[in-house]
Formats: C-alpha cells, structure tokens, sequence
C-alpha cells in the first residue's frame, strides 16, 4: 500500500533519486530540505501532489517533528562532506541522526532508513566517520528496527567525485596533475546512485530484511588512481597523475580549509577527507548484508560512467565514442 515518506535530505545528490524511485512506486513523498524554493525540481518528478516540500533542518528539533507527522515511514539521508558555517559534524551527521530518530519513535513511527556511509567508526580519527557512526548508533537507540545502509563512494550524474576531475582534467594545465593522495592506492567500491536509491525504497517497502547494517558497494574494486584512469579513459583526455604523500594531502587541505573562510568557496580537499584515503572504502568482508540480500544486481562504472561524463571530451557530445 502507498505510504507517506518523510526523506530528510531530499533535494541532495542521492536524495533526488529516492524521491523518484518513492514516487514511481506510488508513495507519497514528503521532501524535507532547508532551502524548499531550491528543491522545486523534485515536484515533476510525481504526480499532481504526490511530492510535497516542506522547510526543515536536522539540526532544529521542532522542525524535524512538523516534517514527521503524519509520515508512515523516514529516510535520513544529510550528511556532509566538511563543515561550513552552522553545518558541521557533530550538529549534522550525528545529533541530527539523533533528532529524526527520536521523533519519529515519539510519533510511532518505526520504519526507518538511516543513510550513512561505509567507513562509519566511532573510534575513527576522521571526525566524518565517527560522527556518522555516532548518528548510526542514536537512530539504533531510538528505533532498533531501523535500518542503516553504508554506501561505499556513490557515482551518478550529480556526483561529487568523477565530476570534480574530470573537470580538473579539462582545465588543464592549471592544474598541471591530477593529484594522487597517499599514492593513490585507496580501494573504492563505486556504487551506482540508482542501485543505492532502489535498495534504500526496497527496505521502506520490506522487500527485503529489515535492522541492521547494509553495506552496498559496486561490482569492481578499484584503486583511487584505477578510477581517474578509468574517468581519464572514458574523457578521451591525457593528464599526468601525480602521487603525493599523505604529509602532502594534510598541506593541501589546510590551505584550502584557509580559503573557504571566504564567501562562496569550498575546499577541494580537506585534513579530515585526507585521513579517510588512509582506509579503504570497501564493502567488509564479512557480517553485514549488501546488495545479494536486496536482490538487486548493482550496475557496474563502464556501463554508467559514459552516460554523464561525454560532456568532459573535447567535443562534448559530439566526440566520437571511446571505448571502455
């Protein structure tokens, strides 16, 4: 039966792919987002009504709760990738977790997808992982029926990753490399935006298990330098990559923590992302559930990667295909 979902984070990267798979499926959407007049592109997505957009911060409980009323089901998907101005850490990922699974448990409501992130350890020294780990465990106290989904680093037209260097890639020469921290040989799991929207509707529809931790991660694993070579490949560009010691990546992020201060400017890296290319980013090897539990096969980069990065070749759309 159709349900009304309350998605935190609607208007974000993975959350605009929730909203449409939740209004495919019938459900009605209740989009929460700080900013509703900058999530209208969420509305045509459904039907007349289907999708409502609703002004909300995790970080202010009594705005979490007027989104939640009413909802049969809550998926929490904010999260940040470094701190600006009130947005940080601790007030996102982990007392925010806190607030949406603590009201929705007030209100009854206990089918719940907490969207975190492979990596997440509350003994981590990335201040990203451990309050991630934090949010994972508040959502656990609240709801223990709660599910939470680890994602390993999520591609898709929107991203933040392939994206930022294929667009490096076609500045060149400024920059003249493509940076390569720690040498580049961080292991990654790419996963698909789609198969992550697909498993996350799945679980609010209890297609599959519920409770407990899910790690998704993609059907390759590849070493951070595999990935620009393959994204390189598909550009039809050649760049040199240049590996830097980790001691490096720290000076780059502080310069560019630095730079943020100004108005408008977001780090290209920061200290806190630079720790987390000293672990890997892949699905455990062991004791947790992933996509074989979902029934869902996930698609792999080369059938994806083409689809959205053309616009990086010389050409653009009209570049000859290259193959993959």
């Amino acid at each position: 039966m159709a349900k009304l979902v309350t998605v935190f984070g609607a208007s974000g990267f993975v959350g605009r792919h929730v909203v449409r798979e939740l209004a495919k499926r019938g459900h009605r959407v209740r989009a929460a987002v700080r900013h509703p007049h900058d999530a209208v592109f969420l509305q045509p997505m459904g039907a007349v009504g289907q999708i409502q957009l609703v002004k909300a911060n995790v970080r202010v409980r009594e705005s979490v709760t007027d989104a939640l009323i009413g909802a049969d089901a809550v998926v929490n998907l904010v999260g940040i990738l470094a701190p600006t101005g009130k947005q940080k850490f601790d007030s996102v990922q982990a007392q925010g977790a806190a607030h949406v699974a603590e009201e929705a448990a007030k209100l009854g409501i206990d089918n719940m997808v907490q969207v975190s992130a492979i990596g997440a350890n509350a003994e981590s020294k990335s201040v990203y992982a451990r309050t991630k780990a934090e949010g994972e465990q508040a959502v656990m106290d609240a709801i223990p029926g709660a599910t939470v989904v680890r994602p390993s680093i999520i591609f898709g037209p929107q991203d933040d990753f392939f994206n930022q260097f294929a667009g490096m890639a076609r500045q060149f020469p400024f920059p003249p490399f493509l940076p390569l921290i720690g040498g580049g040989k961080t292991k990654f799991q790419p996963v698909y935006v789609d198969d992550v929207a697909d498993a996350v509707v799945k679980l609010i529809d209890g297609e599959a298990p519920t409770g407990g931790i899910y790690e998704l991660g993609g059907p390759e694993v590849l070493t951070f330098k595999e990935c620009l070579q393959l994204m390189l490949k598909i550009i039809d560009r050649k760049r040199p990559l240049m590996p830097l010691p980790f001691l490096m990546g720290y000076a780059m992020g502080l310069f560019f923590e630095t730079a943020a201060i100004l108005p408008f400017v977001e780090p290209l890296i920061t200290r806190d992302q630079v720790t987390l290319l000293k672990s890997d980013n892949i699905v455990s090897a062991s004791g947790v559930k992933t996509f074989k539990d979902l029934d869902i096969t996930p698609k792999t980069l080369d059938a994806i990667l083409p689809t959205y990065l053309f616009r990086y070749r010389k050409q653009g759309q009209f570049s000859p295909e290259v193959p993959v």
